[in-house]
């Protein structure tokens, strides 16, 4: 079957839906696959064309070249200056809250199975993106940093709620007061990633773990991703009764 090509509406973010598998490819590879003004909105309405298309059973993302996404672009945001926005805070804050709900939550609740296939660094925002995929697979050259301390930020995205549901708050706060990278067998370890395999094999066991899940039921692994996702904030009475 050919694949049908999505119009992400730049060349910064690829989409393409094969064999009911919607793969979602970072398109800057000089950039390291970095987030920017242009391929950050493209992937939040990706996101959403994915989540109603019918013939999409299960969502890939990954990156171009030898990065998954290395997060905010640093200097496109220092270029933009702070001079000439002149929202009050809460409005900045409420701009924050939407952009986060509208990529790593909606990507969390998305009723289809996602996966994350690192070809190299998630750092920052793209760390976040991973976490919220529900499975990740890495080469040997994948690597997590939380990269916030370097420019002075507490974290956004989600990527300190992930990663404590994952690891537990206290290697969490290590991971994120340190800075230090997360190499792929540590993060197979510590269940960021599901698998570890060479870097010629990724594409090739990325589309053979989303193939086997595209056909499944559909129906059913939509209540499962539901029912697991709740598992980690309910109790179990709570669940049970859902």
């Amino acid at each position: 079957m050919t694949a049908r090509k999505i119009d992400t509406g730049t060349k910064e973010l690829l989409c393409s839906v094969e064999n009911n598998v919607a793969t979602v490819s970072f398109n800057r590879s000089e950039k390291r696959n970095a987030l920017g003004d242009i391929v950050t909105p493209a992937l939040r309405e990706t996101l959403l064309i994915l989540e109603f298309d019918s013939d999409v059973r299960v969502i890939v993302i990954t990156g171009v070249g030898k990065a998954f996404c290395a997060g905010g672009d640093i200097k496109g945001m220092g270029n933009k200056g702070n001079m000439s926005d002149n929202r009050s805070l809460d409005e900045k804050i409420d701009d924050l809250q939407h952009r986060q709900n509208t990529l790593t939550l909606r990507l969390y609740e998305l009723p289809k199975p996602t996966i994350a296939a690192l070809p190299g660094a998630a750092a920052g925002a793209g760390m976040s993106i991973a976490l919220a995929c529900d499975i990740r697979i890495g080469t040997k050259n994948a690597f997590y940093a939380s990269g916030y301390g370097l420019v002075g930020l507490s974290g956004d995205y989600g990527g300190s709620w992930q990663l404590t549901k994952l690891v537990g708050p206290a290697k969490a706060k290590e991971i994120f007061y340190t800075g230090r990278r997360i190499k792929a067998d540590e993060a197979l370890q510590l269940g960021l990633l599901n698998e570890v395999v060479e870097q010629e094999h990724l594409q090739t066991r990325t589309k053979e773990l989303a193939s086997q899940i595209a056909n499944g039921p559909p129906i059913a692994i939509q209540y499962m991703k539901e029912n697991i996702n709740l598992a980690t904030q309910a109790d179990f009475k709570e669940c049970l009764n859902q």
